[in-house]
């Protein structure tokens, strides 16, 4: 009579996620679990992509979802990793052999956290390619709520002078400035000492390619938030793929002074490649730390490919000033929904392509691959 309480829990822990010291199912087991977080490991996980989220809002499945839960939802992450080191635990998918992480908050975080995967011998992420998949602002000049952008060009928010405008000379259009400048957006521009990043262009335009005609969806009542945007033609499009610069600041900014600044801002560090199309507060932090990684050989930067899709405006609607639309949005973004499913889909079929295909893409990027004979 005790096998049938036996045969019972059998069955239970085939539904389960996989934890440290279990194994895979119908998978091999991963030895790698076996080994402890930040210890040596002699037989390192393979991981070929890596998707970079930022936070969740409450648990993880089931409740009101941040940037990691459509993932832990739909994406087969059935290994977890202890990851003490870091913000939050990590999650496989050992088909695929990918690696979810959340990063935490802010450039404070991202970087730390990727630094601390990297140099985790539990994975070989040396081939790996890295994908950014978070919400951000959009400025309503260039794309709508819900849209998803790729971006190359990384522009730090936070690095520079400032002093009160209130204070400012009567010439000067802003306040901040870059360091060793003599004024705002003074030229000479000054070399970059973590202003800007720029991540594989190719890469970027490839993954734009690959997804630009794919149909994001448009849940019900974005486009009455999108309609409000009267002076903007690009915000009241239905959701679309698009491309465009990125500023990462730790600061939440909003309002049409501020959102001149980050146009300005981008343009100046870019040399004018790009133009500022969404603000969040990581990803320069998380490419340093790749670039880092980059030296020893624990990662590739030239994989690193960055993906926002908008859950804000940065400027308010016509009628309303930049604070109250500000304080409205702390009951929850308009785009939020329509973002985190732009993401999964826009992110997914990237990642379907490279695993998919791995005999391809894992020694070489989708542009060599391209030019090979």
């Amino acid at each position: 009579m005790r096998l049938l309480p036996l045969l019972l829990l059998a069955l239970l822990l085939q539904g389960c996620a996989i934890d440290a010291g279990g194994d895979s199912g119908g998978e091999q087991p991963i030895a790698a679990l076996d080994c402890a977080p930040g210890g040596p490991c002699a037989e390192p996980v393979e991981v070929r992509m890596v998707v970079l989220t930022m936070f969740e809002i409450g648990a993880d499945t089931g409740d009101r979802p941040g940037e990691f839960q459509l993932w832990a939802e739909r994406a087969n992450l059935t290994v977890r990793f202890p990851f003490p080191q870091g913000h939050h635990d990590l999650f496989y998918d050992p088909e695929r052999r990918l690696l979810v992480m959340v990063t935490g908050i802010g450039t404070l975080k991202s970087g730390p956290n990727v630094m601390a995967l990297g140099l985790d011998p539990r994975f070989d992420l040396s081939k790996a390619y890295w994908l950014v998949a978070g919400i951000a602002g959009i400025d309503p000049e260039d794309a709508s709520i819900g849209s998803a952008a790729w971006s190359a060009y990384l522009v730090d928010g936070d690095l520079g002078h400032e002093i009160d405008a209130r204070e400012k000379p009567a010439d000067w259009p802003t306040g901040y400035l870059a360091r060793r400048s003599a004024g705002p957006y003074a030229q000479p521009r000054p070399a970059s000492q973590g202003e800007v990043f720029v991540t594989n262009v190719a890469l970027r335009d490839w993954a734009f390619e690959l997804t630009k005609d794919l149909e994001l969806v448009d849940p019900e009542g974005t486009a009455e938030a999108r309609a409000r945007y009267t002076e903007h033609p690009n915000a009241r499009r239905p959701p679309f793929v698009t491309r465009g610069g990125h500023i990462a600041a730790m600061t939440y900014w909003h309002g049409d002074l501020m959102n001149e600044w980050a146009n300005r801002w981008v343009a100046y560090w870019s040399d004018g490649a790009t133009d500022f199309v969404t603000s969040a507060m990581e990803d320069t932090g998380s490419f340093q730390a790749v670039e880092y990684l980059d030296r020893i050989g624990r990662a590739d930067r030239d994989r690193f490919m960055v993906l926002r899709a908008g859950s804000n405006y940065t400027v308010p609607p016509p009628g309303m000033t930049a604070a109250e639309n500000l304080l409205a949005e702390r009951e929850g973004y308009s785009g939020m929904t329509a973002a985190l499913e732009a993401l999964y889909l826009v992110g997914t079929t990237v990642i379907d392509e490279l695993t998919g295909n791995w005999e391809i893409y894992r020694d070489r990027t989708p542009a060599d691959a391209a030019a090979m004979p």
